[in-house]
Protein backbone atom coordinates (compact mmCIF):
# COMPACT_ATOMS: atom_id res chain seq x y z
CA UNK A 1 0.00 0.00 0.00
CA UNK A 2 1.52 3.38 -1.17
CA UNK A 3 0.32 6.44 0.74
CA UNK A 4 0.90 9.94 -0.74
CA UNK A 5 1.89 12.92 1.34
CA UNK A 6 1.81 15.37 -1.75
CA UNK A 7 -0.31 18.29 -2.03
CA UNK A 8 -4.28 18.22 -2.48
CA UNK A 9 -3.91 19.02 -5.97
CA UNK A 10 -1.71 16.21 -6.79
CA UNK A 11 -2.57 13.77 -8.91
CA UNK A 12 -3.64 10.07 -8.16
CA UNK A 13 0.18 9.17 -8.51
CA UNK A 14 1.41 11.75 -6.06
CA UNK A 15 3.08 13.92 -9.00
CA UNK A 16 2.14 17.68 -9.41
CA UNK A 17 0.99 19.57 -13.04
CA UNK A 18 -1.10 16.71 -14.36
CA UNK A 19 -4.74 18.11 -12.89
CA UNK A 20 -5.11 20.76 -15.63
CA UNK A 21 -5.21 17.71 -18.29
CA UNK A 22 -8.69 17.95 -18.96
CA UNK A 23 -8.76 13.96 -20.78
CA UNK A 24 -6.91 12.37 -17.91
CA UNK A 25 -8.81 9.71 -15.43
CA UNK A 26 -8.26 7.78 -12.88
CA UNK A 27 -10.34 5.37 -10.71
CA UNK A 28 -11.04 5.95 -7.09
CA UNK A 29 -12.65 3.12 -4.90
CA UNK A 30 -15.55 4.32 -2.59
CA UNK A 31 -17.04 2.50 0.72
CA UNK A 32 -18.73 5.59 2.59
CA UNK A 33 -21.27 8.14 1.51
CA UNK A 34 -19.86 8.55 -2.07
CA UNK A 35 -21.26 4.98 -3.07
CA UNK A 36 -24.49 7.42 -3.48
CA UNK A 37 -24.31 8.71 -7.09
CA UNK A 38 -26.19 11.72 -6.11
CA UNK A 39 -23.25 12.65 -3.05
CA UNK A 40 -20.57 12.37 -5.03
CA UNK A 41 -21.86 13.80 -7.83
CA UNK A 42 -22.09 17.05 -5.86
CA UNK A 43 -18.69 17.88 -6.04
CA UNK A 44 -17.49 15.57 -8.54
CA UNK A 45 -19.34 16.05 -12.00
CA UNK A 46 -17.32 14.14 -13.71
CA UNK A 47 -17.63 10.96 -12.33
CA UNK A 48 -19.38 7.81 -14.19
CA UNK A 49 -19.85 4.55 -12.31
CA UNK A 50 -16.91 1.70 -13.61
CA UNK A 51 -17.41 -1.35 -11.53
CA UNK A 52 -18.44 -3.20 -8.23
CA UNK A 53 -15.43 -4.47 -6.07
CA UNK A 54 -14.11 -4.93 -2.92
CA UNK A 55 -10.99 -4.23 -0.87
CA UNK A 56 -9.48 -7.70 0.66
CA UNK A 57 -7.59 -7.45 3.98
CA UNK A 58 -9.37 -3.97 5.31
CA UNK A 59 -12.32 -3.55 7.30
CA UNK A 60 -14.95 -1.02 7.23
CA UNK A 61 -14.85 1.01 10.21
CA UNK A 62 -16.40 4.20 11.82
CA UNK A 63 -14.27 6.92 13.82
CA UNK A 64 -13.21 10.46 13.53
CA UNK A 65 -9.72 12.21 13.07
CA UNK A 66 -8.26 13.00 16.80
CA UNK A 67 -11.76 11.89 18.28
CA UNK A 68 -13.38 15.17 16.71
CA UNK A 69 -16.17 14.09 14.78
CA UNK A 70 -17.46 15.66 11.82
CA UNK A 71 -19.33 18.70 12.04
CA UNK A 72 -20.63 18.18 8.42
CA UNK A 73 -22.35 14.80 9.51
CA UNK A 74 -22.87 15.45 13.30
CA UNK A 75 -21.10 12.02 14.19
CA UNK A 76 -18.20 9.57 13.10
CA UNK A 77 -17.34 9.24 9.38
CA UNK A 78 -16.05 5.96 7.52
CA UNK A 79 -12.43 4.95 6.64
CA UNK A 80 -10.77 1.64 6.37
CA UNK A 81 -8.50 -0.13 8.98
CA UNK A 82 -6.29 -3.48 7.63
CA UNK A 83 -7.85 -6.57 8.64
CA UNK A 84 -6.38 -9.30 7.28
CA UNK A 85 -9.66 -11.75 7.49
CA UNK A 86 -12.04 -9.28 6.03
CA UNK A 87 -13.21 -7.55 2.85
CA UNK A 88 -14.65 -3.86 1.98
CA UNK A 89 -17.15 -3.47 -0.57
CA UNK A 90 -17.69 -0.45 -2.71
CA UNK A 91 -17.98 1.43 -6.73
CA UNK A 92 -14.93 2.42 -8.44
CA UNK A 93 -15.78 5.28 -10.16
CA UNK A 94 -14.08 6.77 -13.07
CA UNK A 95 -13.54 10.52 -13.02
CA UNK A 96 -11.57 13.34 -14.39
CA UNK A 97 -8.18 14.54 -13.05
CA UNK A 98 -9.72 17.84 -13.22
CA UNK A 99 -12.21 16.62 -10.37
CA UNK A 100 -9.37 15.62 -7.96
CA UNK A 101 -9.00 19.07 -6.50
CA UNK A 102 -12.48 18.72 -4.75
CA UNK A 103 -12.50 14.68 -4.39
CA UNK A 104 -9.27 15.61 -1.82
CA UNK A 105 -10.88 18.64 -0.46
CA UNK A 106 -14.29 16.74 0.45
CA UNK A 107 -11.93 14.22 2.39
CA UNK A 108 -10.24 16.50 4.26
CA UNK A 109 -6.98 16.09 2.53
CA UNK A 110 -5.42 19.47 2.88
CA UNK A 111 -6.81 19.51 6.41
CA UNK A 112 -4.88 16.22 7.62
CA UNK A 113 -7.91 14.42 8.50
CA UNK A 114 -8.02 11.86 5.62
CA UNK A 115 -4.53 10.38 3.36
CA UNK A 116 -4.85 9.32 -0.14
CA UNK A 117 -3.65 5.90 -0.66
CA UNK A 118 -2.81 3.48 -3.18
CA UNK A 119 -5.29 0.38 -3.41
CA UNK A 120 -5.81 -2.86 -5.26
CA UNK A 121 -9.54 -3.69 -6.14
CA UNK A 122 -11.04 -6.91 -6.85
CA UNK A 123 -13.85 -7.25 -9.28
CA UNK A 124 -16.36 -9.24 -9.38
CA UNK A 125 -14.79 -10.93 -12.09
CA UNK A 126 -11.57 -11.39 -10.26
CA UNK A 127 -9.69 -8.62 -12.00
CA UNK A 128 -7.52 -6.36 -10.00
CA UNK A 129 -7.85 -2.04 -10.62
CA UNK A 130 -5.35 -0.27 -9.25
CA UNK A 131 -7.46 2.75 -7.13
CA UNK A 132 -7.23 5.71 -5.38
CA UNK A 133 -8.92 5.41 -1.87
CA UNK A 134 -8.88 7.48 1.28
CA UNK A 135 -7.80 6.60 4.89
CA UNK A 136 -8.63 8.67 8.44
CA UNK A 137 -5.41 9.62 10.25
CA UNK A 138 -5.46 9.52 13.55
CA UNK A 139 -8.38 7.46 13.81
CA UNK A 140 -10.57 7.27 17.09
CA UNK A 141 -13.51 4.59 17.01
CA UNK A 142 -16.84 6.58 17.16
CA UNK A 143 -20.82 6.27 15.84
CA UNK A 144 -22.00 7.43 13.05
CA UNK A 145 -24.94 9.80 12.52
CA UNK A 146 -28.50 7.71 11.29
CA UNK A 147 -28.20 10.44 8.93
CA UNK A 148 -24.75 9.32 7.40
CA UNK A 149 -25.67 5.66 7.78
CA UNK A 150 -28.81 6.46 5.37
CA UNK A 151 -26.57 7.72 2.90
CA UNK A 152 -24.18 4.93 2.85
CA UNK A 153 -27.06 2.23 3.06
CA UNK A 154 -28.35 4.08 0.19
CA UNK A 155 -25.72 3.94 -1.72
CA UNK A 156 -25.26 0.24 -1.44
CA UNK A 157 -28.59 -0.36 -2.48
CA UNK A 158 -28.54 2.07 -5.79
CA UNK A 159 -25.35 0.39 -6.78
CA UNK A 160 -26.10 -3.58 -6.25
CA UNK A 161 -23.04 -4.19 -3.39
CA UNK A 162 -24.15 -7.67 -2.24
CA UNK A 163 -26.85 -8.49 -0.21
CA UNK A 164 -24.94 -9.88 3.06
CA UNK A 165 -22.07 -6.57 2.89
CA UNK A 166 -25.87 -4.39 2.54
CA UNK A 167 -26.93 -6.40 5.84
CA UNK A 168 -24.15 -5.74 7.65
CA UNK A 169 -24.17 -1.98 6.49
CA UNK A 170 -27.82 -2.17 7.67
CA UNK A 171 -26.74 -3.13 11.24
CA UNK A 172 -24.20 -0.03 11.94
CA UNK A 173 -25.08 1.59 15.10
CA UNK A 174 -25.54 5.42 15.35
CA UNK A 175 -25.26 7.76 17.75
CA UNK A 176 -28.70 8.68 17.19
CA UNK A 177 -28.37 12.78 16.21
CA UNK A 178 -31.87 13.95 15.06
CA UNK A 179 -30.90 17.32 14.15
CA UNK A 180 -30.51 19.31 11.15
CA UNK A 181 -28.35 17.78 8.49
CA UNK A 182 -27.82 20.68 5.84
CA UNK A 183 -25.99 18.30 3.34
CA UNK A 184 -28.57 15.88 3.89
CA UNK A 185 -30.51 17.88 2.16
CA UNK A 186 -28.83 18.68 -0.28
CA UNK A 187 -28.19 15.22 -1.52
CA UNK A 188 -32.01 14.59 -0.69
CA UNK A 189 -32.80 17.37 -3.58
CA UNK A 190 -30.56 15.80 -6.02
CA UNK A 191 -31.76 12.76 -5.88
CA UNK A 192 -35.65 14.38 -6.35
CA UNK A 193 -34.05 15.27 -9.42
CA UNK A 194 -32.60 12.47 -10.68
CA UNK A 195 -35.82 10.52 -10.04
CA UNK A 196 -37.65 13.14 -12.66
CA UNK A 197 -35.10 13.14 -15.07
CA UNK A 198 -35.07 8.54 -15.26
Amino acid sequence: METFTSSPCSDPSGNLGIQNCQDEHFLYFAYGSNLLRERIRLSNPSIIFHVLGSLLGYKLAFGSHLGKPSSTWHGSTATIIQSPSDEVWGVVWRMNISDLCSLDKQEGVEDGLYVPIDVDVRTEEGKVLKCRCYQMTDYVYGLPSPQYKKVICMGAKQNGLPSDYRKKLDAIETNNYEGPLPLLEEIEAALNVSEKTQ
